[in-house]
């Protein structure tokens, strides 16, 4: 700490100004001197009437302050853009010059002038990029996309390996950045659900090697916050909060082919507070009987010690309970088998002229299903964990508005059973949940998952559309609290769909009581089953047109919530007809018309 003290000579600071800041810093840690850093970066640019619409790291005397870095994100649940606001903040402590921006409102004609560019990106369903990012990654893969051979790049990529286009949007970036004459700064990382431990060591090599470039101090580069203790406010994916169970009630009819569950839980002394879009983070334990069925299957002793995923000391049984992903194959996990085992069988799947043959051998399959196929005789505990990945959090849309219920937070549920192979299967955390709650385990581990791109309009007055069928109506309940508690102004209206009316009509009486006393100005349904012909949402949507376009041109926000794989793209269409009909316009001037709407957030999606 001596060598940073400062004197008169090195400062533009009277004798007494030096010693009253030598005396505080002698007696601060490096997290409390990172934080009063970024208080004067920012009181700074506030004294030079810099706006707070982006984030700008004024120009210092360091002689890294002439490297200008932009950290650009593309995120659809809200993972991306956390990470890349921790390494903007970690850049920001280091002394660059750094900006932040998402892909939806980064302007492309910056690309060529950029110096460094630091992508953080997911992918979403098969391959798809997120809603905000569709235009820049278009942009990007286009003839338009300028030369960049003086730029320096490098991609964080964020996937589920549960998924055959694991990361794909993140390596499309890495390529084609790369093709258009960047070069690579450092190595593109592809990170899976369990993204905390790799983005983290990204982070420490980008500051690594900029600072062996630009000869920033190493005690400036070691005083960075990590992800951990940066994320970890209170309660956080890392350290969750225990929730009580306060209601699981069946809100599906008898005779219905579907189990969906109205969940409560209790958010007493947690100081977790959400706003209506976000969604809360389960983190459930594996089927106790999976567990042991797989530890026989394997001939282990459940009480051998190994390290689990946090490092720390346990039991095999205890590992596989709580910590490691059990119930989902993945191409990763295959792959180790495959070398594990020396089976050549499972190692041609691998070929890409077998990708159909890989995708539907690990469709329905559980880590079981495989050991059955492929034995591993005297594969140890420890190795036979490495081979799994850790047991990811469940995310649901958080079904009520925090001002309307300070103390809960309701969870709309439908439990996942069925056959596979000859085999029972269950949901991990709907029937955590619903089954063991209560029996085998008394509390829940949670966090708040915020979903910034999930939103109410700021203007209270404007009105909004929702589309919402089967469980993805979650979020419009809260939705409505919320407008009812705050006393929106703006006009409201659900399009919901299901199965069958008697059985399938999700909170039917509320919607019918919001209805009746006039905030809910319009409800169209669609039950697929109720008739020869099948009917769903995006059908409502058609059949409304007229109307739906005009709320659409007096500066409606449209929602939709549920499936990715058909009901989504479907919506998407409908909406391009609807636009086409009744704006009167091509094709290309409906998608025109969209792109707009997304990009002025007034066409946002939920969907899974």
């Amino acid at each position: 700490m001596e060598n940073n003290l400062l004197n008169v000579l090195n400062s533009p600071l009277t004798p007494e100004q030096a010693e009253t800041l030598n005396h505080l810093i002698a007696g601060l840690s490096n997290e409390q001197i990172i934080w009063i850093n970024g208080y004067f970066s920012g009181l700074n640019a506030g004294r030079q009437g810099i706006s707070t619409g982006q984030t700008v790291i004024p120009q210092t005397d360091h002689p890294n302050g002439e490297v200008n870095i932009t950290v650009l994100f593309g995120s659809q649940t809200g993972n991306a853009e956390k990470l890349a606001e921790i390494l903007h903040s970690k850049l920001q402590s280091a002394g660059f010059n750094a900006t932040l921006q998402s892909m939806g409102s980064y302007k492309t004609r910056q690309l060529k002038s950029e110096q460094f560019l630091f992508v953080v990106v997911s992918t979403q369903g098969e391959g798809d990029p997120p809603d905000s990012a569709q235009l820049f990654y278009e942009f990007i893969q286009s003839k338009k996309a300028p030369n960049l051979s003086a730029l320096r790049f490098s991609v964080l990529a964020l996937g589920d390996s549960s998924y055959e286009y694991f990361c794909k949007i993140g390596q499309d970036f890495d390529t084609r950045l790369e093709a258009l004459g960047g070069q690579r700064f450092y190595p593109r990382t592809d990170c899976d659900v369990d993204y905390e431990e790799t983005a983290d060591a990204w982070f420490d090599e980008l500051l690594n090697q900029l600072s062996k470039e630009r000869k920033v101090s190493e005690a400036i580069v070691s005083s960075s916050t990590s992800l951990a203790s940066s994320t970890i406010t209170s309660y956080s994916k890392r350290n969750p909060f225990s929730a009580i169970l306060l209601e699981n009630l069946k809100i599906t009819g008898r005779g219905s082919s579907k189990d969906v569950r109205h969940i409560e839980l209790s958010l007493e002394d947690s100081a977790l507070s959400f706003e209506p879009g976000d969604s809360l983070g389960i983190l459930p334990s594996n089927c106790p009987e999976l567990v042991a069925e797989l530890i026989d299957t394997l001939a282990i002793n459940p009480e051998t010690i190994v390290t689990d995923s946090k490092r720390e000391k346990t039991t095999l049984q205890q590992a596989l309970l709580h910590h490691y992903e059990i119930t989902t194959v993945t191409r990763p996990f295959l792959e180790k088998i495959a070398a594990f085992s020396g089976s050549k069988e499972l190692g041609q799947l691998f070929q890409e002229e077998n990708r159909d043959q890989l995708r539907s051998f690990i469709y329905g399959r559980e880590v079981i299903d495989i050991l059955h196929h492929y034995p591993l005789p005297g594969i140890t505990a420890e190795q036979f964990i490495g081979l799994l990945r850790k047991l990811p959090p469940r995310l649901y849309s958080i079904a009520s508005s925090y001002r309307a219920n300070p103390d809960e937070a309701h969870l709309t549920v439908g439990i996942v059973r069925y056959q596979s192979h000859g085999r029972d299967r269950k949901g991990v955390a709907t029937t955590f949940l619903t089954e063991r709650i209560g029996k085998e385990e008394e509390t829940i581990p949670i966090y708040i998952d915020s979903n910034k791109n999930f939103r109410l309009p700021e203007d209270p007055d404007r009105a909004i559309i929702m589309v919402g069928p089967g469980t993805g109506i979650a979020p419009f309940r809260a939705f409505m609290e919320e407008r009812e508690v705050t006393g929106a102004q703006g006009k409201n209206w659900l399009f919901f769909g299901d199965r069958h009316f008697h059985t399938d009509f999700l909170y039917q009486q509320e919607w019918l009581d919001y209805r009746k006393n006039g905030l809910l100005n319009q409800i169209d349904i669609a039950f697929s089953r109720d008739q020869e012909e099948k009917v769903y949402v995006q059908h409502s949507l058609l059949k409304r047109s007229r109307e739906l376009y005009a709320w659409l041109e007096e500066g409606a926000y449209f929602y939709v919530c549920g499936d990715a794989e058909s009901m989504a793209p479907d919506v998407h269409e409908a909406l391009l007809t609807i636009i086409e009909k009744e704006g009167q316009v091509s094709r290309e001037k409906a998608i025109e018309y969209l792109n707009n709407l997304q990009q002025n957030k007034r066409y946002q999606r939920d969907i899974y």
